[in-house]
């Protein structure tokens, strides 16, 4: 396969995965909202480079990794329900007029162990590269192009996500935010009682 094509390919992958609203795409809107496009876009560099982290693992057909991941589900479960039940509290506890002081560091790297907490991914992931692969499976080389593809079409999607809230940010007043905060708090404890559920179901 061409290696433009394929990375082209990649990169709608990436967008596909992005896209559907879930906690990591509430998590970004969240902080561009309350803290501004720089948090916002450190949130989703830090999920494109868990998509691309989960995408090369698939497409190279790492299945000790990805069993090791699979096995290990439960704690990651429990890991991202914990997180999600701090984001949720939190936005309960933060005033809308001192945004900077919820924001600490680590922001990127945050995201990226967030978003590494859900193993099903490469599971999507290997199930997308099924199609996209050719009979013989992808090289080496080929897996690391179709990773940067993924990483890209994600990380574009949060681009404009971050680039679209922050066009209208000015436009919402202090008391609408912190109403919007309190709901994506609501959302925030709601995918973190989800992520439990998972991790005692197994």
């Amino acid at each position: 396969m061409d290696p433009a094509v394929l990375f082209l390919k990649a990169a709608g992958i990436g967008i596909a995965v992005a896209a559907p609203v879930g906690p990591m795409s509430l998590l970004c809107m969240r902080r561009s909202l309350a803290l501004g496009w720089r948090r916002g876009f450190a949130t989703g560099l830090g999920i494109a480079t868990g998509d691309g982290t989960y995408a090369l693992i698939a497409a190279a057909g790492l299945s000790g990794l990805s069993h090791f991941l699979l096995v290990h589900a439960r704690p990651l479960h429990f890991a991202a329900a914990l997180a999600l039940f701090y984001f949720g509290l939190s936005a309960f506890r933060v005033r809308a007029a001192e945004p900077a002081l919820s924001a600490g560091r680590g922001t990127y790297l945050g995201s990226v162990l967030l978003t590494l907490t859900n193993p099903p991914t490469i599971i999507a992931f290997a199930a997308f590269f099924t199609v996209l692969a050719p009979p013989g499976g992808l090289s080496l080389a080929a897996a690391g192009l179709t990773a940067g593809g993924v990483f890209a079409g994600s990380l574009l999607w949060w681009c404009g996500l971050v680039a679209a809230i922050g066009f209208f940010r000015a436009a919402i007043g202090t008391r609408a935010r912190r109403m919007i905060d309190r709901i994506a708090g609501i959302f925030f404890l709601v995918f973190g009682l989800i992520e439990l559920r998972r991790a005692l179901a197994r």
